[in-house]
């Protein structure tokens, strides 16, 4: 089974299957029952994360013909994936879908033909809904134009803009759209959703597995959908963690957990082993001093206060960010500090080293040289 088939194979059909976002969610689940959708959406966010996804159900919510309760007190939100309709936008065939990638279409000639298609109605739905991707790419010209579209837009018309980066946004766009903020998933959303997954193709796969895979996803849904179908595709039906630590050449928090100990020890001798012994099972040295710098980060984020968790680490459980706080205790200000720095110039090193060991080497004989001490 291929990535990109698992991936849409699990692809959620409605608002109750999408894991995260439940502010995004809760908000337009309650503008359908009470018929109060907007003409224009803002979702920003990381990729991977759900909003092309959340765009086409919403699509499907307010173009379906047999939406529970309709034009009665008891309105349901959710599509019924059965009418003709639900079935054509799902399949991708609605001609009154219209999705636009202005990572290749950002020209203004793009959207002068848009802002020239929306003014016939619909083929045959009730809403044209046009969703444009990555709408950051968009020239300067190109935005001007659809901002002229966005001031005026027809009664039969919603537009739903995706972004990776609202900063390239103009505000005067933003400003027009009711804007929603997507954040990254935590470990246990994306672990139940795979754990499900598996279930249903048969699957056994083991909970530190999962976690391994949710990590290296780093919040994205559809990369842990990935990242499950390629150990799906070696045929096993009894994964590992150490198939997954194999597989992904990466090494899972546990490992830097125990480096990070080390390195608050000032213990040379193990830290360099360990390096060592990481670099001849193959793993990606470059990765491991991002996860590295990933996890300090967090950890002097907590030092500050540690209800900012929500915030700065939301894919660590319980156990996690109780260590971290712990081994937050062990370092000052400044060590931290001097660790990132030192991490985020190792990770960039590495690239270029003879050695790749060797950049990582560095960082810790200087911060374990007790008679190096700054």
């Amino acid at each position: 089974m291929s990535e990109l088939v698992l991936y849409r194979k699990y692809r959620p059909k409605d608002f109750s299957e999408f894991v995260g976002q439940d502010h995004v969610v809760k908000t337009l689940t309650n503008a359908l029952a009470l018929e109060r959708v907007a003409h224009a959406y803002l979702f920003a966010g990381p990729r991977g994360i759900g909003k092309t996804t959340i765009a086409r159900i919403l699509a499907k919510a307010v173009n379906c013909e047999k939406r529970e309760g309709q034009g009665t007190k008891s309105l349901n939100y959710e599509p019924c994936n059965q009418c003709s309709a639900c079935v054509e936008i799902g399949a991708g065939r609605s001609l009154d879908l219209i999705e636009i990638d202005a990572a290749s279409n950002r020209g203004i000639d793009e959207i002068r033909e848009l802002r020239d298609g929306i003014k016939f109605s619909p083929t045959r739905l009730k809403y044209k809904v046009f969703i444009i991707d990555e709408v950051h790419q968009l020239t300067k010209e190109a935005f001007n134009a659809l901002l002229k579209t966005l001031e005026e837009p027809p009664g039969h018309a919603i537009f739903i803009l995706a972004t990776t980066e609202l900063h390239k946004v103009p505000e005067t766009i933003i400003s027009r759209c009711q804007h929603f903020n997507f954040h990254k998933l935590t470990i246990d959303k994306i672990v139940g959703r795979l754990a499900q997954i598996a279930r249903l193709e048969g699957v056994k796969i083991e909970k530190q597995a999962l976690e391994m895979i949710a990590v290296n996803a780093d919040g994205a849904m559809r990369d842990a959908e990935s990242l499950l179908g390629q150990m799906m595709a070696m045929q096993d039906k009894n994964i590992t963690t150490e198939e997954v630590k194999a597989l992904l050449g990466t090494v899972d928090i546990a490992a830097v957990i125990e480096m990070v100990n080390y390195l608050a020890a000032k213990d040379m001798k193990k830290a360099i082993a360990f390096v060592n012994n990481i670099s001849a099972e193959g793993y990606d040295l470059g990765q491991f001093a991002r996860s590295l710098t990933s996890y300090l980060r967090k950890m002097m984020i907590l030092k500050v206060d540690s209800e900012m968790a929500k915030l700065a680490a939301p894919e660590l459980t319980e156990e996690q960010k109780k260590i971290i706080l712990e081994q937050g205790q062990k370092f000052s200000y400044e060590e931290l500090n001097r660790l990132l720095r030192l991490f985020i110039r190792a990770e960039s090193e590495i690239k270029s080293a003879i050695f790749p060991q060797l950049p990582l080497e560095l960082v810790i004989v200087e911060v374990t040289d007790v008679n190096n001490v700054k």
